[in-house]
């Protein structure tokens, strides 16, 4: 959890805006730093937490935590973490022999599926009031803060093959349920490299598709990327923050540079490091 990102958008564990859906972006640069704060600053805050680990295994993430003093093994066992290891059911799945997931949750690896259904469906019970996912302890909903959805990252499912339409309505009906129905939140990542001359066209437009619609639904957003200048020893990049409100008048935008650390991040106004100085 990042003090200063807290700091820069008015917000803290104690006292967080329910019904948020968290855009992150990121333009060749590894915005990932920014889903493990968001990561901890949710279990910190005691909400029950669904993440949808789709590029890096349970392990990377709980290393990652538990160097921000975040257990994501205690969260798992008490039932406030939900996650789903994407990358070993797939496995599972597509290897002769492999240990078959208990639920369809990647069914869209069928040819005989089109969309996101149990993944969504995934997400409903994992959040639901009646309780967790898998059959692990539970302390308790009623005990818990509104739930939080996270997502690293949303785009990767268009490289096994989802259509942008219906990664989009599953992003709609995560946001529909998630946000308004249980006030709770969602946080996505997006990656928004720029695509290769030999990719096809029709790649290109779905990944714009996605960025697009992504966009118009999300309340904030955050697109990390690289410095215009080139490489920095002591800046990492620098992070354009979007709160979009309801109205073009509640839109407003600011752009921070920022430093990765290996507990944490600094963030601060352009051309005020002291690397600059």
């Amino acid at each position: 959890m990042f003090t200063d990102l807290n700091s820069i958008l008015n917000t803290s564990p104690d006292n967080f805006k329910q019904g948020e859906f968290v855009l992150i972006l990121d333009r060749k640069a590894d915005a990932s730093f920014l889903v493990h704060h968001f990561l901890s600053f949710y279990l910190r805050a005691g909400c029950k937490v669904c993440f949808l680990g789709l590029v890096q295994s349970f392990s990377h993430y709980s290393a990652v935590s538990q160097r921000l003093g975040v257990s994501l093994a205690q969260a798992k066992e008490k039932g406030q973490l939900v996650f789903l290891e994407g990358l070993k059911d797939c496995l599972g799945i597509l290897l002769p022999g492999g240990t078959k997931p208990e639920r369809p949750t990647l069914d869209f690896f069928s040819p005989q599926c089109s969309d996101l259904r149990g993944l969504f469906e995934f997400v409903l019970s994992s959040l639901s009031p009646a309780g967790g996912a898998g059959g692990q302890g539970d302390s308790g909903p009623e005990s818990l803060r509104p739930p939080v959805l996270i997502v690293d990252d949303l785009s990767v499912l268009l490289s096994l093959g989802v259509s942008a339409g219906a990664v989009l309505d599953f992003a709609h009906y995560c946001k529909a349920h998630v946000c308004h129905e249980l006030k709770g939140s969602a946080v996505v990542l997006v990656r928004c490299e720029e695509e290769e001359e030999e990719e096809e066209e029709g790649d290109e437009q779905g990944a714009e598709m996605l960025l697009k619609g992504l966009t118009h639904q999300c309340t904030l957003a955050l697109q990390v990327q690289g410095l215009p200048t080139g490489y920095c020893r002591d800046i990492h990049g620098q992070v354009d923050i979007w709160w979009r409100g309801e109205s073009q008048q509640q839109n407003h935008r600011k752009v921070f540079q920022y430093k990765v650390q290996d507990k944490g991040a600094s963030f601060f106004a352009r051309g005020t490091s002291s690397a600059v100085l």
